[in-house]
């Protein structure tokens, strides 16, 4: 019978935390934390923060903005695309997601709803289509700048068919976001957005999997094939369990078994061999973490049956829930202490008064509010308000003496 190695689950919580740089180490290059993390989503709301600005700030404490916004639009060292979900990935990776790409591209692939949003507008789809991408052709534009027709609107949509083309045809890899203009995407001809030393070559599924769960296991430090179709290319695994076949009999991935309360989880987890000595250096005990927040779309925790499971942490985004039935509040940060999520803070930043408002610091029970405790949440909350430039703090409902 084959023996595993036995991993404790606080052991796979360290090495994930150290895989993705939250814990003392030093901080990273874009560059690193980007081909290390796989990616970082998007998202427009900015109720504290926009959410890639919250994941970089939990790693790199207060960098240069300017120079993540040379190496994004000057260097063009990622771009936009779906991974996790509209997210930052880097272009060096560019022949994973064109793989994506290439699919969309085949009408036999899209959604039922979509193929029959096709064929029953086509008389006007077709012809907007060719507009659009004549315009881009004259250089990048808003899509507010390119004139089309409207149809009936919804919750999420207000209707105006030039966006929803644009996504289509960004889906499809022809065009691309070049620039933003704040929240706003900046649209332009794939063709005229990619460096001169983007790959070019066009790998086969089965190539697409073996570089992406690689990728996916060393993100999560110890994942097991359901963990790994929820990160990187979420669902994007073409021929998973034959690239986990190969990888493991080759020996660049390695089964273990993952322990909790002297229980064996359920699964078969794969450790990557590049994180074996890493993992060594955690179980002799060599391992600091430090206290950070998190984004509610952190990379760490945006599986969320994988972060119940390792770190007994119930999370669910409140902001689509009426205001009268959240339990914790609109955007709220997990508390990330070593290698535990010990709380949430309930924050918002009023920008038209500077003031960083912390309306509510919930801890999970059997969490003390101490006074170490308190410093190192405080420190992290101050930490983050001279990132967003707060001239102050305003203190609601926090455990007593952590208001400092």
């Amino acid at each position: 019978m084959t023996q595993y190695r036995e991993i404790s689950h606080e052991s796979v919580r360290k090495l994930a935390i150290s895989r993705q740089y939250l814990d003392v180490q030093e901080r990273p290059s874009f560059l690193e934390l980007f081909r290390d993390l796989g990616c970082v989503q998007l998202d427009p709301i900015r109720h504290v923060a926009r959410t890639h600005e919250l994941v970089l700030w939990s790693r790199l404490g207060l960098y240069d903005e300017a120079a993540f916004e040379a190496f994004r639009w000057q260097e063009r060292a990622v771009f936009e695309y779906w991974a996790h979900a509209a997210s930052m990935v880097l272009t060096q990776e560019y022949p994973v997601h064109f793989y994506n790409m290439q699919l969309s591209r085949d009408p036999a692939n899209w959604s039922s709803y979509r193929q029959k949003w096709f064929a029953e507008n086509k008389d006007v789809l077709e012809p907007l289509s060719e507009y659009i991408l004549t315009k881009l052709a004259d250089g990048p534009k808003l899509s507010r700048e390119i004139e089309g027709p409207k149809e009936n609107g919804s919750r999420w949509y207000n209707g105006r068919l030039v966006p929803r083309l644009l996504d289509h045809y960004w889906t499809r890899g022809e065009v691309m976001v070049v620039g933003r203009e704040g929240n706003q995407r900046v649209w332009g001809l794939a063709q005229d957005f990619w460096p001169e030393w983007v790959p070019q070559e066009s790998w086969t599924p089965l190539e697409v999997t073996t570089f992406s769960a690689q990728k996916a296991i060393r993100a999560l430090g110890v994942a097991t094939e359901s963990q790994i179709k929820k990160h990187y290319t979420r669902s994007m695994y073409p021929k998973l369990k034959q690239a986990l076949k190969a990888l493991t009999k080759e020996g660049t991935l390695e089964k273990v078994q993952v322990t909790k309360n002297d229980e064996v989880l359920k699964g078969d987890w794969y450790l990557h061999r590049e994180d074996v000595a890493l993992l060594d250096e955690i179980e002799r005990g060599n391992w600091n973490g430090r206290t950070t927040l998190l984004s509610p779309f952190d990379n760490l925790i945006c599986d969320r049956d994988r972060t119940e499971l390792l770190w007994d942490f119930y999370y669910r985004i409140e902001i689509y829930v009426p205001k009268a039935k959240r339990e914790f509040g609109y955007y709220v940060l997990p508390i990330l202490e070593n290698d535990q999520l010990i709380g949430r803070v309930d924050a918002q930043m009023d920008r038209k008064v500077n003031v960083f408002r912390v309306d509510n610091i919930y801890l999970e029970e059997n969490v003390k509010p101490t006074k170490k405790r308190g410093q190192q949440v405080t420190r992290a909350i101050k930490h983050l308000a001279k990132f967003l430039s707060a001239t102050d703090i305003e203190w609601g409902n926090v455990p007593v003496g952590w208001k400092v």
